[in-house]
């Protein structure tokens, strides 16, 4: 694929680009330059061409990053709180990644997500 080619795109990333390239020419930007600036922003906002695999998505950052379900050890995690008799203080790292402590209740022994009972 030689430099430049956008094949790679998808058509909704191609118009995108072209809206945003509408905007800085109308700021008085020379066209190349307001061309690679837009491209430049859906690359930054959508992290280049068409992406393949399931389960992929961006955080607030801009990373890649995984479901919460696809992370390695995930489903190991899941089973050994299950085997954990109520009233036991585990360790668990919540939604960002913190480790804290926390007593398992009798609806997290029995399989019950977070606030549901």
């Amino acid at each position: 694929m030689p430099r430049g080619d956008k094949s790679a795109y998808t058509d909704k990333q191609k118009r995108k680009a072209e809206h945003i390239e509408e905007g800085y020419e109308e700021r008085g930007v020379p066209k190349e330059e307001a061309a690679a600036r837009a491209w430049a922003t859906v690359n930054k906002q959508d992290g280049g061409g068409k992406q393949s695999g399931s389960g992929r998505k961006r955080g607030p950052d801009g990373l890649l990053q995984r479901s919460a379900g696809a992370r390695p050890g995930a489903a190991q995690r899941r089973l050994a709180l299950a085997e954990t008799p109520p009233g036991t203080r585990v360790r668990v790292r919540d939604e960002v990644g913190r480790v804290g402590r926390r007593m398992i209740t009798l609806a997290a022994a029995l399989g019950y997500p977070r606030g549901n009972l």
